[in-house]
């Protein structure tokens, strides 16, 4: 029993200053909202200027052009560059894409299963060369019903699952790399705080420039090997969020 006790003191100490760590980063953000994220860096390829894109030029999204590069840099249209007559849609790495999610999802699964099973014996001598005596006297029974069972069994399974999801989302996502196929891999993050309350909606996957619409648009639906988180963090998930004590008895209580 000393033992035990002396095993558990480590124990209760290590939670305790686990929870302690847990209960300071808690007081430092009382009265504070959460933090948004830093902002990745874009994924932007340098674009050789053009007449084309001036404008960006002048803004200076466009690095300024090499001395030894002043010929090759006054044509007119160059691969790359804002070309007069050139599809806007998103193409190459550091391109922006809008993706348009529409999710409204319902589903109703009902599996009913129904077993039952019903049996019955009976079995007697009613005559045996007189033999039928001696087994009355050896059994205490009537040997014309020496064996009558019966039995009988049933089983019933209901299962039924529904799940309802709706989100309606409009969002930019970049082109974070070329597939050699042509297929575009795409990364959107955004971050909305209101009050205390952060909502954040990830969304990452493979898309081809052919479903991509002249808005340079494109579905959820057409997102190949899609993962949308939508989440968030602040005090109404903290209150929706069991205490970590209730957790831990939950996930350890075998009963």
């Amino acid at each position: 029993m000393k033992a035990t006790r002396a095993g558990l003191i480590p124990l209760l100490m290590a939670a305790t200053l686990l929870s302690g760590c847990g209960a300071v980063g808690r007081l430092k953000n009382v009265g504070k909202a959460p933090k948004l994220d830093q902002a990745e860096t874009p994924v932007a390829p340098r674009v050789e200027p053009s007449i084309g894109n001036q404008g960006m030029a002048a803004r200076g999204a466009v690095d300024d052009p090499k001395p030894e590069d002043g010929a090759r840099g006054a044509s007119l249209f160059r691969t790359g560059a804002g070309a007069f007559f050139h599809d806007q849609r998103a193409s190459r790495v550091g391109d922006i894409v809008t993706i348009r999610i529409n999710i409204a999802d319902n589903a109703t699964v009902a599996n009913t299963t129904t077993r039952t099973r019903n049996g019955s014996e009976s079995a007697g001598v009613a005559a045996l060369l007189g033999l039928e005596k001696h087994i009355g006297k050896l059994t205490g029974s009537d040997p014309s019903s020496l064996a009558d069972t019966s039995s009988s069994s049933s089983a019933v399974g209901v299962g039924n699952t529904a799940r309802s999801e709706q989100i309606n989302m409009t969002m930019a996502a970049s082109v974070i790399g070329v597939l050699p196929n042509g297929n575009l891999q795409i990364r959107g993050r955004q971050e909305v705080r209101v009050n205390y309350e952060l909502r954040e909606l990830i969304v990452t996957g493979v898309i081809r420039p052919e479903d991509i619409a002249r808005d340079n648009s494109i579905r959820h639906s057409q997102i190949a090997d899609a993962r949308i988180s939508y989440g968030g963090r602040g005090q109404l998930t903290d209150a929706q969020q069991a205490r970590w004590g209730q957790q831990i008895y939950d996930a350890l209580f075998p009963f």
